[in-house]
């Protein structure tokens, strides 16, 4: 080995190899969209096995205009709502965090198509602490469902805001 390539061997062990050494992202669904449809939600499953706190903080990707972390919450009247989460989603050390139906969820906004059955796209996470992550996922309703329990798309009546999941 020469001394540049030992070099930067050693630069390259004290970064993080990448995101999925520490942080496990699996899981990565949407549903079914109709023809007019200007907005989808993407679920995943997010698992931090790193010794420090991470936080998903942004997402991107060519499928949509606009990307957004949202989550659910419950008015005063008692309906839900969706809201974006601008400081992100945080994974503690050891922890993990599923984005589902009903919860916290990856909202695209200005969709530049339909999303039809067994379609994949891909979505390039960014963290606080490691690397960006690129995901494929997958448009599947069956896994979608499966995270529901078959209660549909949000859980209930939720108030989208002006937009529309599909």
């Amino acid at each position: 080995m020469t001394f540049k390539s030992t070099l930067l061997a050693a630069a390259l062990a004290a970064l993080p190899s990448t995101a999925s050494a520490h942080m496990v992202i699996e899981d990565a669904v949407a549903r079914v969209t109709h023809a007019g449809a200007q907005s989808a939600a993407v679920y995943i499953s997010l698992r931090n096995h790193s010794d420090e706190d991470d936080r998903l903080f942004r997402v991107e990707g060519d499928v949509a205009e606009r990307i957004e972390i949202h989550t659910h919450m419950q008015d005063d009247a008692g309906v839900m709502r969706m809201m974006e989460l601008e400081d992100g989603i945080a994974i503690p050390s050891g922890e993990g965090h599923l984005l589902r139906p009903g919860g916290d969820h990856i909202m695209l906004l200005g969709l530049s198509q339909p999303l039809e059955q067994g379609d994949t796209f891909e979505l390039l996470l960014f963290f606080d602490v490691w690397l960006p992550e690129t995901i494929t996922v997958t448009v599947d309703n069956a896994a979608v469902e499966a995270l529901t329990g078959g209660n549909g798309a949000h859980g209930g009546d939720a108030e989208h805001s002006g937009h529309s999941d599909g």
